[in-house]
């Protein structure tokens, strides 16, 4: 996750020709569907809401350092063990967003868990300030982050319906930048997909990057990224890539870009969403994980 954002301030009644939000309307819109408040208004029209008929899903505290980390998961209700994806959230936590995507992993069969990782700053999705939200994020370190992971998929673990023997993990924006960092972390993943995930660091706390760890991933990553994205220039993407070469993890993990797509094509909930290259990073990612096990 870059230090910038493309967000700005962006005038609400501009931003969808056939949405037009008062402030208050927007905030009153936004806490009540449940989406991050300074991501833009929600677009009615595109933000996917997936049943959860047919599913189990349910909350969950798991105990970490310094309190009870949020948790949500979503799996078919019918039993067995079941192929695991985690979900890592963008910088604004565990919110509608990932919980949608639980659920349609869920009906493709899979058992599918988010976290709020973010929880010891509050509640980052309710803020309205996208610098407020920048501010809290990017206190949050590496070393936390991953331990705080340890735990979920500890928790994972003791799930009647989870297979952590087929355990895939993906994220967006700072969750894509996790994505690298676990797998370079963690031995027990299978397979992870990064949706435009941060490269370039943020002492303290995030000293490392994702180009740092590249000769330590111990599983394939397929890396999602957009041309135009105004916090992740192609030459960054670029030089991930040659990382990837020089270590020789070229054959294992590679990198999709999308030309002229904005960061976060995929959040149909923001006026960022581009369908067309959504769907295709989606079966993208399917496949990714079918490949390598996570199925």
């Amino acid at each position: 996750m870059s230090n910038r954002s493309d967000l700005g301030n962006p005038d609400l009644n501009s931003l969808h020709p056939d949405v037009k939000f008062t402030r208050r309307g927007f905030i009153a819109s936004s806490l009540a569907t449940g989406f991050a408040l300074s991501a833009g208004p929600a677009i009615a029209q595109t933000a996917i809401k997936t049943s959860d008929d047919g599913l189990e899903t349910g909350a969950a505290q798991i105990s970490v350092q310094g309190g009870n980390m949020p948790a949500y998961f979503a799996a078919p209700k019918k039993s067995g063990k079941r192929a695991t994806v985690i979900v890592i959230p963008e910088i604004w936590g565990m919110h509608e967003y990932q919980k949608d995507i639980c659920r349609r992993l869920a009906k493709l069969g899979y058992y599918a868990v988010t976290l709020d990782p973010y929880f010891r700053k509050g509640e980052l999705y309710k803020l309205t300030d996208i610098k407020d939200v920048l501010a809290a994020a990017n206190t949050l370190e590496d070393s936390v982050m991953l331990a705080d992971l340890d735990a979920l998929v500890g928790w994972v673990e003791k799930q009647p319906k989870a297979n952590t023997k087929k355990l895939g993990i993906t994220g967006m924006c700072r969750g894509g930048r996790t994505v690298w960092m676990y797998v370079a972390h963690s031995k027990k993943i299978k397979a992870g997909v990064a949706w435009y995930g941060g490269l370039n660091p943020m002492p303290p706390a995030m000293p490392q990057t994702p180009m740092d760890v590249a000769d330590q991933l111990h599983a394939p990553v397929l890396g999602l990224y957009a041309g135009a994205d105004q916090g992740i220039p192609l030459a960054m993407v670029e030089r991930m890539r040659a990382g990837l070469l020089a270590f020789g993890k070229d054959k294992e993990s590679i990198i999709h870009v999308y030309p002229d797509m904005p960061h976060a094509f995929h959040a149909d909930y923001r006026p960022t969403y581009r369908k067309e290259a959504a769907e295709d990073g989606w079966k993208r990612m399917l496949a990714w994980f079918k490949k390598h096990g996570v199925v």
